[in-house]
């Protein structure tokens, strides 16, 4: 019987193990698709989103190229950001998305771009003016509902869409693009990375996902076939039915 009671433990623990493995496996599948979209080659803006469109949420964090001229008088500074355990802000300019004519990019919509990370405003290198190219990672606007304590000035508590409007002359894309390049290069600026990272597939490493719940099962039916061998022994010793 002790040898029977052994066995159960051994067997329950193992498909415990076996469970989080296959559990591990199916995380570490799903965030390798992540960096994987992360790091994919950059696709143009226009071909995930226009100006007149809401946010697609299956595309946070996608890899976006676009193409136009800096609106160095739109630049804002969203406060409270850290990098590497040190508090600043980041340095965010609108882009306005067109083909470098300036004529042209003063009615075309523009896209907000972080540029950097700066320890405050004034290590801020001044915005950046002419024409450039930009890749980087599409983002949602921010909205937590911090209220803002100098609304006069152009630092925010967060990158809200809205919010930056009151600073531009132009129409806005409903996000934010991190600029992983720019080219020319905007020098000063620490690089800043996605917050938020595209969503992995639902059916990406799936199948771990179900060998671990294969092993559960199989660990929780060993527990009931123990139970119910320990019931009918002590029935069979006593003559009593168990009512365990």
């Amino acid at each position: 019987m002790l040898a029977l009671h052994a066995l159960t433990v051994v067997v329950t623990v193992a498909a415990v193990l076996l469970g989080w493995w296959q559990y591990g496996v199916w995380q570490h599948g799903r965030e390798d698709q992540t960096t994987s979209k992360v790091d994919a080659r950059p696709v143009p803006l226009g071909s995930v989103l226009t100006s007149d469109e809401a946010f697609p949420g299956s595309d946070v964090g996608r890899p976006v190229s676009l193409a136009g001229r800096w609106v160095p008088h739109g630049t804002i500074y969203v406060s409270g950001r850290e990098l590497h355990g040190r508090t600043g802000v980041w340095a965010v300019t609108p882009v306005a998305v067109c083909d470098g004519a300036a004529s042209a990019c003063a009615r075309a919509p523009a896209m907000l771009v972080v540029r950097g990370w700066a320890a405050s405003v004034r290590a801020a290198p001044a915005p950046p003016t002419g024409s450039v190219r930009v890749t980087g990672w599409l983002q949602p606007g921010e909205g937590s509902g911090n209220p803002d304590p100098k609304p006069g000035d152009d630092v925010f508590p967060d990158l809200r869409v809205t919010d930056a409007l009151q600073r531009v002359d132009q129409d806005l894309y409903g996000g934010y693009v991190i600029a992983r390049t720019t080219s020319p290069t905007s020098e000063g600026l620490a690089r800043v990375t996605p917050g938020a990272l595209p969503n992995a597939s639902a059916f990406t490493s799936v199948r771990n996902l179900l060998y671990a719940i294969e092993w559960w099962f199989f660990g929780g039916f060993a527990v009931y076939v123990w139970g119910r061998w320990c019931r009918d022994e002590v029935t069979r010793v006593t003559g009593v039915p168990s009512k365990a």
